[in-house]
Formats: C-alpha cells, sequence, structure tokens
C-alpha cells in the first residue's frame, strides 16, 4: 500500500489543492491520500471561511481519500507548531510513506539545508538572530536575515537558493524540521507552487499560461466581498472546482476575522473583571498583554484590536494568533500539554471516501494513537488529557457555530450531532 499524506487549510479548496492532489497521486503513485486539516480555526488567527465539514467534503470530492483533523491549539499555532502536530499526526498513522507539501521554490535540497541550519542554530546563528531582534526586526524576518548573513560568512557551499521568506517555503522548512525531529521514515516531496503569491488579494488571470492558480486569499477576497454566495463571477468560477463551488453556494454564511469582534470585546471585559492574568494564554508575551489590558477598553474590531497592538517586533498573524488563542481560552499550560502528548494527542477522522475502507483497517493495525469516528465514544477511547484537547476542539467548532447562527440565523449540528463525511 502506497499512502501520500498532505497537511493544508484548503480554506476554500481551489484548483490550486486539486493541481496539487492530481501531481501527489502523479508523482508518488499513490493508492491513498491522506489530508491533516485545520478545523474551523486557521493559522493565521482567524475563522474558515466555511465549516470544517464543507471544507471536508471539497477535499474528498478533489482526490484525498482521508480527511483528519489538526487539533485547534496546533492548527491555530506558529508555523513551528503547526508543522509538528501535522507531521506527528500522519508519522504515528504508521502508513503514510510521502509526506507531500507545496512550496514557492520547489527546491527541496536547498529546503533541506536550510531546515539542517535552523535545526542546528549554531552559536554564530544565534548570535546574528539576537541582534536583528533587538533592534526591533519581526522574528519571521529576522530568522531569514540571520540565516542568509551565515551562510554567507561560513561560506557554506552550495548556498541554498532558497532563503525562506515566503509563507509555503517558511512551512516547507518547518515539515523538513519536524520529519528530522520525529526521526520520521516519510520521504518528503516538494511541489512547486503554481500561480499567484500566498497573500496576493486579486483574482489571477485565467488565461495566463500557468494555468493563473488564485490564491485562496484572492479567493476569500472575492467571496467576502459579495453580497449573494450563490453568485460566482467568471474570474472566480474559474478558479474552483464545481464541488467546491456547490459548498460554498450551500454555505449560511462567510465568516472573516472581524466576525470575532463582538465575542472577542466581551471576553476581555469577562477576563478584566476576573482579573484575569492575560499573559497566561498562547503567544500572549507579558509586553503584549500588558499592551491589550490598557486597550480594553477602547473597544474595536477584531482587526483593529491587531492595530492596537502592532509593532514592528510583533506580526500582523502572531497577534491575531494571539487574540484567538484568549477567546478560545488555549492557555501556555495547554501547550505544554500537547507537546508532553508528542503534537498527536488522538487521530480524529472529519471525513472519507468508500473506497479508503482498507486504508483505515491498515491505519487501525499500524497506529499507535487512538482512532476518533464518534463523539459519544471518545470519553471511553480518550485519557483525561488528551481528552481535554479533544474538548478544546468541540468547544472551538461550537463558538464557530455560534458566529455562523449570528450572521445567518441558520443552525448547525453541532460536534455531537454531526456524523463523520462519508462519500
Amino acid at each position: 500500500m502506497n499512502v501520500a499524506g498532505i497537511i493544508a487549510e484548503y480554506n476554500p479548496f481551489h484548483k490550486g489543492h486539486q493541481y496539487q492532489l492530481d501531481e501527489v497521486r502523479r508523482r508518488t503513485g499513490a493508492d491513498y491520500i491522506v489530508v491533516v486539516m485545520s478545523g474551523d480555526f486557521v493559522q493565521r488567527g482567524e475563522p474558515a471561511i466555511i465549516d470544517k465539514y464543507r471544507r471536508t467534503r471539497m477535499a474528498l470530492d478533489g482526490g484525498a481519500d482521508l480527511v483528519l483533523e489538526l487539533p485547534v491549539c496546533l492548527a491555530t499555532s506558529s508555523a513551528e507548531y503547526f508543522a509538528m502536530g501535522g507531521v506527528s499526526l500522519l508519522d504515528r498513522l504508521g502508513v503514510v510513506d510521502t509526506l507531500c507539501f507545496g512550496s514557492e521554490s520547489g527546491d527541496l535540497a536547498a529546503l533541506q539545508q536550510a531546515a539542517k541550519l535552523l535545526s542546528d542554530e549554531p552559536e554564530l546563528f544565534q548570535a546574528e538572530l539576537k541582534r536583528r531582534l533587538a533592534a526591533g526586526v519581526s522574528y519571521p524576518r529576522a530568522r531569514a536575515e540571520a540565516l542568509e548573513a551565515i551562510l554567507g560568512v561560513t561560506g557554506t557551499n552550495p548556498i541554498p537558493a532558497v532563503i525562506p521568506t515566503a509563507p509555503n517555503d517558511i512551512l516547507a522548512v518547518e515539515y523538513l524540521k519536524a520529519l528530522n525531529r520525529t526521526r520520521s521514515a516519510m520521504e518528503p516531496l516538494a511541489i512547486r507552487r503554481q500561480g499567484q503569491g500566498y497573500h496576493c488579494d486579486a483574482l489571477a488571470d485565467v488565461f495566463s499560461p500557468t494555468g493563473g492558480f488564485a490564491s485562496a486569499s484572492a479567493i476569500r477576497h472575492a467571496l467576502l466581498g459579495k453580497p449573494d454566495a450563490c453568485t460566482f463571477s467568471p474570474a472566480l468560477t474559474a478558479q474552483l472546482p464545481a464541488a467546491s463551488r456547490t459548498y460554498l453556494a450551500d454555505a449560511p454564511a462567510f465568516l472573516a476575522a472581524d466576525s470575532l469582534s463582538a465575542i472577542l470585546n466581551a471576553r476581555l471585559l469577562q477576563l478584566l473583571h476576573d482579573e484575569q492574568a492575560l499573559s497566561s494564554f498562547a503567544d500572549l508575551s507579558p509586553e503584549l498583554a500588558a499592551r491589550l489590558k490598557q486597550h480594553t477598553l477602547d473597544f474595536a474590531s477584531f482587526s483593529g484590536r491587531i492595530q492596537q497592538l502592532k509593532t514592528r517586533s510583533y506580526t500582523y498573524s502572531r497577534i491575531s494568533r494571539a487574540l484567538l488563542h484568549l477567546l478560545l481560552g488555549i492557555t501556555n499550560e495547554d501547550m505544554t500539554r500537547i507537546q508532553q502528548l508528542r503534537y498527536a494527542p488522538y487521530a480524529r477522522v472529519l471525513g472519507f471516501r468508500q473506497s479508503a475502507e482498507p486504508l483505515l483497517h491498515a491505519i487501525k493495525k499500524s497506529m499507535d494513537l487512538k482512532l476518533i469516528t464518534k463523539t459519544a465514544d471518545a470519553a471511553q477511547l480518550l485519557t483525561a488529557d488528551r481528552l481535554r484537547v479533544l474538548n478544546q476542539d468541540f468547544h472551538a467548532s461550537h463558538l464557530y457555530q455560534s458566529l455562523v447562527y449570528a450572521a445567518s440565523g441558520q443552525q448547525m449540528k453541532n460536534e455531537y450531532t454531526q456524523s463523520v463525511v462519508i462519500l
């Protein structure tokens, strides 16, 4: 059995993702593709544009055979935690042969060289990094500059063609570091990203020679700008597989960062009233916590809160994740717990294709984790600390569903009544 694994958000699933799945199948000859996917909140620190079950259906329609949920505390964390969570889960299934990921460069050898250096962190690199951080440079930029500086100083040969600054290359390096840390036998496969850059907010030219794959950011921007979710422009239609258009049109509401504004303000007021230390929440440094407390009564939207806190040292995404962790109640203690559980406390199934039943049987025989297909069984299958992580996922999804209800008046099935998606 030949199995490939992918870590993704599919926010939403578009033709660039379809291209990646097709390339994975073509280049690996995989019998099955397993996707570890973020749930209802994503790594940028925002709600997904539509819920995880519709996105699961998109992935299965697009060629995935099995979709597992990445726990929310990892799905909404830094690239390092996000990668460790996805890689650890795929590795501990015991059946995945190849870890496949997108990359702006597509240069696996150069990415591996960068990953090795960043894993070892020699003294010269650490000194270069500290010097830049002390000057107020954000961590991602400081790391990239330190890496570039040390490669030049040491005369490393060959110098990598890739200094990881683009989002997918940064994640690719973290995946490779995670493979090393877990001593995984999975082989890495980098697939060069086609079409627009990750952050591009305009739909790609569908007639371009490269195929014009739009970024997920551009597609979300186009969807959120439409008063009627059922109406798709020709440019938008060209970027979405038919199944994705169907599930998007069926969604009761599209959510964005500012969908969180009201509940964030309410949460901050409650924490201020209870005199709870804001720095106990993941990614909220004492400095950020102090500034946030100072601005608590300066009511603002979610994005406005980020602007209140943003400095040269803290990126937009870092602050967004910190605010989301506060909102979801994800603490430093929770992050310590997930590390102690080796980043993979269980394998929760969101959906699978009926043809993948042999894969599920193989996983059950090989994995050293509990496979969760029915929420009612979780309490009997999991230890208390693992169950706490799963309950955190439930809480996040129920909060997401409350936002959908507030936006549309439509009730979604909750985590105890929603069944696994089977196609």
